[in-house]
């Protein structure tokens, strides 16, 4: 009999680790997968292009939600949800990540006593400022199944008493950069487009809603950025909250050289010969790494601390990078291999 899975995406970052873990669940012929877009990232630059690229199906609900403030969009989220889990009636609920489609995709199955996989599980700042970071502990604290990217996820999640269904699979991110890397060789012209010389320029991302959604913070990360891009070229891919955060401030990034949201092999290949990273993402911090481009963390903690640790990454605030050392920590690139084994076994199958 087929055990269909249900997995939940909605922005960017879901879209790249999803991607993987689809390919591992097409392997297997008794899993059947239904992905459901929530609609939080709409914008086809920020959405329709990563299923393009990365050679997933389209998801089979789009519910289009978006805007709005967070509770609002969780709940939601959170009603239309629990319609589709409903009439799909799936084995158990995949979610990815930290952000609101997270959260509202683990309530609506737990609520319907559906096992939830939460892949990316344990990863803590210890910031409960940040929407993110309530987001993974509460999704962390109803999920059955809690794949932790690294030791340290795994050690965080002991601390709050949760042990049961955990498990270190390693960074599928780092599964999703090895099927990228070669592909973005050979199909983007990015640098070109833009003029780039190889190690001649930064990379930069700017969207969290520490750095957003305050006048003061926004305007300390743009005269961060704005001095930097007096050492070298900075390229900003802009994300349409920080497009409107800045008019809202009245703030101009003049000498940055701000571009439309790219795709996920133009991004790659940007990665791939860039000279630094300026970035307040989490997934970014690690794609740095895993093409061995320092990064500067534009915030005062980082839930992947062993970027740190291992000299690849360094908080805005601080002067200088450790000594670099490699990661051993992220895994061998088979991390949704690993994930959709564990979730078979947990499901009575043969894994």
């Amino acid at each position: 009999m087929a055990i269909r899975l249900l997995s939940v995406v909605g922005a960017r970052p879901q879209f790249i680790k999803a991607a993987a873990v689809s390919r591992a669940i097409g392997a297997r012929p008794e899993l059947i997968e239904v992905m459901v877009h929530t609609g939080q990232h709409f914008d086809p630059e920020m959405s329709d292009v990563f299923f393009e690229e990365l050679g997933i199906p389209a998801p089979a609900h789009h519910l289009g939600i978006h805007g709005g403030g967070h509770g609002e969009m969780t709940g939601r989220m959170l009603e239309a949800l629990e319609r589709v889990m409903t009439e799909v009636r799936p084995a158990a609920v995949i979610v990815y990540g930290d952000t609101n489609s997270t959260l509202a995709g683990a309530l609506a199955a737990a609520k319907l006593h559906l096992p939830v996989a939460h892949v990316e599980a344990g990863l803590r700042s210890f910031n409960r400022r940040m929407p993110e970071e309530v987001n993974r502990v509460l999704a962390d604290h109803v999920s059955a199944l809690l794949f932790c990217p690294t030791a340290t996820a795994v050690e965080n999640l002991a601390r709050e008493g949760i042990t049961a269904g955990v498990h270190n699979v390693g960074d599928v991110m780092y599964d999703a950069t090895l099927f990228a890397a070669a592909a973005a060789r050979e199909r983007s012209s990015i640098l070109d487009r833009l003029g780039l010389r190889p190690r001649g320029y930064a990379v930069a991302t700017l969207h969290r809603a520490e750095n957003t959604d305050d006048a003061a913070a926004l305007a300390r990360a743009v005269a961060y950025l704005e001095a930097e891009a007096a050492r070298r070229p900075v390229v900003l891919p802009l994300h349409p909250r920080t497009r409107a955060a800045l008019a809202r401030d009245a703030l101009s990034l003049a000498a940055v050289r701000t571009v439309a949201p790219l795709g996920y092999l133009d991004m790659h290949r940007l990665l791939q010969d860039a000279e630094l990273v300026l970035t307040d993402s989490g997934g970014l911090q690690k794609e740095a790494y895993f093409h061995r481009v320092p990064c500067v963390t534009l915030r005062d903690e980082t839930e992947w601390v062993e970027t740190v640790e291992h000299g690849w990454n360094r908080l805005w605030r601080v002067a200088s990078w450790r000594a670099r050392s490699e990661i051993a920590d992220y895994g061998d690139g088979r991390a949704a291999q690993r994930i959709v084994e564990r979730i078979v076994e947990r499901l009575g199958g043969a894994a």
